[in-house]
């Protein structure tokens, strides 16, 4: 027994034996993540450069006091001005906010506190199958659906504008409302339940002044995380709003954002001219919106859970 304890011993120690592979395996896969993530990060950057340089080349052409505050957007007569689908970029993100967000928390809480284990274990991947439609198909449902809809109720000429873009935007975003906010609702410390209904707490005092608050990081993270999707949304929103460049005057008024103003016109604007570097600078600005909500996300995710 003592011989072989020792031959192993010896063949553990020899050089290129299996410790010594385990290292270099280990050393390998260190190099291989690290050069990963130097790679996406320098990738990212690229980017970051690319559009920040080529669109800030406008300025050179146009004033930014102009590109910010002039809705006049008309470039065969040299006015650039983007707060038209600025603000129905914000516009559209901030309604169709308001519209999925109770709805997908709501749902959250059923799946969380309320379903049938059966049914929630059938709800969860039916959900996450709506993330993997196609936008374009969000856009013909709303083109086919909801635009006759509006036009037919509210009695106005179109029915393109905010309201419509909105309406498939919450229905867009709610997978991801409600997918987080499950996990966050589910993620509450059961005896914090259990204590507020033994001190006399209704079940629904107990949701909305116990679980909600312990939930809201996660429930934050996903609205903020639906807040990019929706700002970001091209297809769809394109289809729907109308792509006229002018301020809304009301929910019906048809206008344009950021997104659908590039995929509409980027295919007709010459590389390195003031209209064509006017695009990149919405998409910069698209990004500086991005990387604010992402820094909305690690704000929210770095408040600890009550416990």
């Amino acid at each position: 027994m003592e011989q072989v304890v020792s031959m192993n011993n010896e063949r553990t120690n020899q050089p290129g034996g299996g410790h010594q592979r385990r290292l270099f395996y280990d050393r390998c896969g260190r190099y291989l993540f690290l050069a990963s993530a130097a790679l996406m990060t320098l990738i990212i950057f690229s980017i970051i450069f690319f559009v920040g340089k080529q669109g800030l080349l406008t300025l050179a052409d146009v004033s930014p006091v102009e590109f910010f505050t002039s809705g006049t957007w008309n470039p065969t007569a040299k006015s650039f001005g983007a707060l038209a689908f600025i603000v129905g970029s914000l516009e559209t993100t901030l309604l169709s906010v308001c519209i999925g967000a109770p709805l997908g928390l709501l749902g959250a809480i059923f799946l969380a506190k309320l379903a049938p284990a059966p049914l929630a274990r059938f709800m969860r991947p039916a959900v996450d199958l709506y993330v993997a439609i196609p936008s374009v198909v969000y856009g013909y449902i709303g083109l086919t659906l909801f635009i006759p809809f509006l036009r037919a109720t509210f009695h106005v000429p179109t029915g393109f504008g905010v309201l419509a873009a909105s309406l498939v935007l919450a229905i867009m975003i709610m997978p991801t409302i409600l997918t987080i906010s499950t996990d966050a609702l589910s993620a509450v410390p059961r005896p914090l339940e259990e204590a507020s209904l033994a001190l006399g707490a209704t079940w629904w005092q107990t949701m909305i002044h116990v679980v909600l608050p312990s939930a809201i990081p996660g429930v934050m993270t996903s609205i903020v995380l639906a807040m990019a999707r929706a700002v970001g949304e091209t297809m769809a929103v394109q289809m729907l709003i109308g792509n006229t460049p002018q301020i809304a005057a009301s929910l019906f008024t048809p206008t344009a954002t950021l997104t659908s103003n590039i995929v509409v016109e980027m295919g007709n604007t010459p590389f390195g001219s003031t209209w064509g570097n006017a695009l990149f600078l919405m998409a910069f600005v698209l990004l500086i919106l991005s990387l604010g909500m992402i820094l909305l996300i690690r704000y929210f995710t770095s408040k600890k859970v009550v416990a």
